[in-house]
């Protein structure tokens, strides 16, 4: 079996700056895929409306998406972990109370706490919303897998201490984050993937830039953090590469030398 390349998505395939995953990024890919299973490791769910387009045009063998709690092996899901239901309830509870913004989309529809600031963010991120808002009670009902938090860092540090059974790691721009339960990461979604393929954790080559590619970075083979990583990431890694707008993944497979 071909070792497994994985990529975080946003700011390491995905350049925000210019809504793209850069040329060189796609012809370092293109390489690679004779030589390695290529893996997008992300917090997305890349099946999803606003993915489903740029996972089409990576073409990637497998995903784990939702940082680990969904694995998917070409059409075959591998491994799903869904939130446990009364911690739902009570995380959904507390932020209401309290003004927090947490919630997800599901089939083109929009559950969160506080809406307003999810149309907020999306206005001066994207420069629009198109959501579609339903009661965000409706996520009882149904297997939810990951939560995401529109906010700073204090709501972020707020909510890991008043539920201590999740953990929010925090986008590289400090804007919001993701919500999964502590017993799950990218580095539990690659080990579930490397056990059905047939190969391991050390013979991975792992590229992030963000609080949620830690445990990926650390378990893999080889971790490499881009050059617009935070500081934790490249304090772990084996290697540094140039940031996304700078080839940092064609550089570093250069210096590798799988390309």
């Amino acid at each position: 079996m071909k070792p497994i390349i994985s990529f975080d998505f946003d700011m390491t395939l995905f350049d925000h700056q210019t809504l793209s995953i850069p040329d060189s990024t796609l012809a370092a890919i293109a390489r690679l895929r004779s030589t390695h299973t290529i893996v997008i490791a992300t917090g997305r769910d890349m099946d999803a409306r606003y993915s489903v387009k740029y996972r089409n045009l990576v073409a990637p063998d497998a995903i784990v998406h939702m940082n680990g709690t969904k694995v998917t092996f070409k059409d075959e899901v591998v491994f799903k972990q869904a939130f446990n239901k009364m911690l739902l309830k009570a995380l959904l509870d507390y932020a209401k109370k309290n003004g927090h913004c947490i919630g997800t989309t599901r089939n083109k529809m929009d559950y969160f706490t506080n809406p307003e600031e999810v149309t907020m963010h999306d206005i001066n991120f994207w420069g629009e919303s198109e959501r579609d808002f339903h009661d965000v009670d409706h996520l009882l009902e149904i297997n939810v897998y990951q939560l995401s938090y529109i906010g700073n860092e204090k709501g972020v540090k707020d909510i890991e201490a008043h539920f201590p059974w999740v953990k929010l790691p925090m986008y590289s721009q400090k804007i919001g984050a993701d919500i999964v339960e502590k017993n799950i990461s990218k580095a539990t979604g690659l080990r579930h993937l490397c056990h059905r393929l047939g190969t391991d954790m050390s013979s991975a080559i792992s590229f992030g830039d963000s609080i949620n590619d830690y445990e990926m970075l650390k378990e893999s083979g080889i971790g490499i953090a881009m050059g617009n990583a935070v500081d934790e990431i490249k304090e772990i890694a084996d290697y540094t590469t140039n940031p996304i707008d700078g080839d940092g993944i064609w550089n570093a497979c250069l210096h590798f030398k799988l390309i």
